[in-house]
């Protein structure tokens, strides 16, 4: 099994994108990227932690690469606006692909790469590519929040 952790706004509906995909075994979402010790929703969503909501995904590469991964990542959010997912506003709703080793650094800067040459997206891509922090798990109620809900996406 390998991890990759992603953050694409706010993560109920990254996380039931993600398990979705054949070949992830396991999401759990939480918050990362930050200084802030033992995060909890309220001190993220106040702003001043330097965290992001992520998900943590752990996946069979026999089953699905980090590029597939990575190209569901790029179709759940919106990777041209600074620190902004539709109405969600914040450093914590940023876009970042938080890497777990050097090979996800060169995959996630080639995958970059591609999507600002494929011209699908009129602005820049703003997409931080950084090294895998501590991950700190979400409050249980936030684990499968969608599915638990019945909602198929949380995204507007």
């Amino acid at each position: 099994m390998e991890e990759a952790t992603f953050a694409a706004g706010c993560f109920w509906g990254v996380e039931a994108a993600f398990r979705q995909v054949p070949g992830v075994v396991e999401t759990e979402v939480g918050y990362t990227g930050g200084s802030f010790p033992n995060p909890t929703y309220h001190d993220v969503c106040g702003g001043d932690t330097g965290h992001a909501e992520a998900v943590h995904v752990t996946y069979d590469p026999s089953q699905v690469t980090f590029e597939q991964l990575l190209d569901v990542f790029w179709n759940t959010h919106d990777p041209t606006t600074m620190n902004r997912q539709g109405p969600d506003v914040g450093e914590q709703y940023r876009s970042a692909i938080f890497v777990h080793s050097d090979e996800q650094k060169a995959a996630a800067q080639d995958s970059a790469k591609r999507m600002t040459e494929s011209g699908r997206f009129r602005r820049p891509i703003v997409t931080q590519i950084a090294p895998a922090q501590t991950f700190f798990r979400a409050e249980e109620y936030h684990q499968q929040y969608a599915e638990k809900r019945g909602m198929v996406s949380c995204h507007f």
